[in-house]
């Protein structure tokens, strides 16, 4: 991070934004043009080596992207699925194998077979299909079943119109102070995996020094198996929009920025049409109501890193840094985008915020657990005969949810993969252990987190799996530090060569690698990553020893 590059990026504020430029250049060609980079660089005053640096970082703005033209989801949800080998050889018939590169993820782990094809993303029975969709591409939307038990908050219907400037209204005629306190007696805990209070980090930022500030969304929903942000950000736009109004007048913010992943380009162009009804309507932009209030929301669309999912590197990028966590303190809360103070909350956070509004703060504080409040969205994959998204309230039995909810396994499954690539490998036979809460799996050795659920089927050999996840963690690591930056890698080609059977793993080394990544990373990425694999060496060692020494 540089404080000076953050300043000299944001001399033009977030209408006229270094990344977002520079993915616009990239869009013709894969890649921007080398004389049109140097001239953006020039532009903003960062230094052409800054701006090639960041450029060569992303997988959609890097040289090696240039010329591509089809994308295939190499995400863990699609590789326990088994589809996507046939897909490639599919995709061969009409592509170059040098125009064919990949996703991770495009959230369609419902149904698999997903790939990204000029601008729309493609799933399920598109798959069989391909002669027809290449002459004529359409933007499909894929379908989904979306159910609730108990309390439905983020899958309820909304109403918007005249029920939306009511709204509107009666939260302007609140106090800022009222409204924090009233976000503060819900205790609603972030829901991107850490589980912060949003009362807590808004209230942060609005006692922070400085009369500019800024609320981020962080719709960067990187985790492979997840899709719920997803959701929102297609059939819930106006609740995330209307959440990010209270956000930014709890915490005095005049700017919101939604950096929404490349990934989702449905959800862009959604999101992008519902900013505009709301500016059309007069709930956006200067005086909003005759309230007083001034709030202005704009799009950054990412350039594919998972990485950009952390805070600090998410600010990063949109300051058209590399996207490199940075050293904490000071953290966003009083230095974050342009080195102001910014809240960062994801998609489900926010979206949860109206409720909370409409119906007060100690009635989402009734539902769920002691320290875990209100709801969950849950995102199952095509494993399980009922796949889609179910919104439940915290507590819930995670059998219950499997069993009922879920409809059980279409094929026998060894292993639950909750929370992303950081997230817990639970085995089956602790179903009756845990509950949709982050206590319970905390408890446990487990981490609920984004609460994506992947099913790893009994004919996955784990060893495979856990390849595959350092492979994952390896390729997206932001590289700023060494124990992540070298330690996935080398984790990654011990685990290849013993799947190939040419080696063994000296279990003392493995576990050294392990403790170094979890003790010695900047960030959770690194540190994170250990957790699956001493779950996978704890619960599954019969089939593992193998492979060990």
């Amino acid at each position: 991070m540089s404080r000076n590059i953050s300043e000299l990026s944001g001399r033009k504020g977030l209408e006229d934004n270094l990344f977002d430029r520079l993915g616009r250049l990239s869009r013709p060609e894969g890649a921007p043009d080398p004389d049109a980079l140097e001239q953006l660089a020039h532009e903003f005053l960062v230094g052409t080596a800054t701006a090639y640096g960041t450029s060569t970082f992303y997988d959609f703005t890097r040289p090696e992207n240039r010329g591509k033209k089809v994308y295939i989801c190499n995400g863990s949800a699609c590789l326990c699925a088994g589809t996507q080998e046939q897909l490639h050889t599919d995709l061969r018939a009409h592509f170059d194998d040098e125009e064919i590169g990949h996703m991770t993820c495009l959230g369609r782990c419902y149904e698999n077979r997903a790939f990204h094809f000029e601008g729309n993303n493609y799933s399920g029975e598109s798959a069989t299909r391909l002669d027809e969709l290449f002459r004529q591409p359409e933007a499909r939307y894929a379908g989904y079943p979306v159910r609730s038990r108990g309390t439905a908050i983020l899958t309820a219907s909304y109403e918007n119109g005249a029920a939306q400037e009511h709204r509107l209204h009666a939260l302007l005629n609140r106090r800022p102070e009222e409204v924090l306190a009233e976000i503060k007696t819900s205790q609603l805990r972030g829901r991107g995996g850490a589980g912060f209070p949003i009362g807590s980090k808004l209230e942060f930022c609005r006692q922070a020094p400085g009369s500019e500030k800024f609320i981020i969304c962080n719709a960067d929903e990187g985790d492979p198996g997840a899709f719920s942000d997803r959701y929102l950000l297609e059939e819930r736009p106006a609740t995330l929009l209307e959440g990010m109004l209270t956000a930014g007048y709890a915490a005095g913010a005049s700017w919101g920025v939604i950096y929404i992943r490349a990934e989702y380009p449905e959800a862009v162009r959604k999101v992008e049409d519902t900013i505009r009804e709301f500016l059309d309507h007069g709930w956006l932009g200067d005086d909003i109501l005759g309230s007083g209030f001034s709030f202005r929301i704009r799009t950054i669309r990412a350039q594919g890193s998972y990485i950009c999912g952390e805070e600090t590197a998410l600010i990063n990028s949109i300051e058209g840094q590399r996207p490199e966590v940075r050293v904490r303190p000071p953290f966003p809360a009083v230095s974050g985008l342009f080195n102001r103070p910014t809240a960062v909350n994801n998609v489900e956070t926010l979206a949860a915020l109206p409720w909370i509004l409409r119906h007060g703060g100690e009635a989402y504080a009734s539902l769920g657990t002691e320290r875990s409040k209100g709801t969950k969205l849950v995102s199952l994959d095509s494993h399980f005969r009922k796949p889609g998204l179910v919104e439940v309230e915290m507590g819930l039995p995670l059998q219950t949810l499997v069993e009922d909810l879920g409809g059980g396994f279409r094929v026998p499954v060894k292993a639950l993969h909750i929370g992303g690539p950081l997230g817990g490998l639970v085995p089956v036979s602790h179903l009756d252990r845990l509950t949709v809460d982050f206590e319970s799996f905390a408890r446990e050795g487990f981490l609920l987190g984004h609460a994506s659920v992947i099913a790893i089927p009994a004919s996955m050999p784990l060893i495979r799996y856990l390849a595959h996840l350092f492979e994952f963690a390896a390729y997206e690591s932001c590289g700023k530090c060494f124990p992540c930056r070298l330690g996935t890698k080398r984790a990654e080609e011990m685990l290849r060569k013993a799947e190939d059977g040419s080696w063994k793993i000296d279990r003392q080394l493995f576990d050294d690698l392990l403790f170094t990544l979890q003790t010695g990373s900047l960030c959770a990425h690194g540190g994170g990553i250990p957790l699956p694999v001493r779950n996978a060496l704890t619960w599954f060692a019969d089939e593992l020893q193998p492979y060990f020494t």
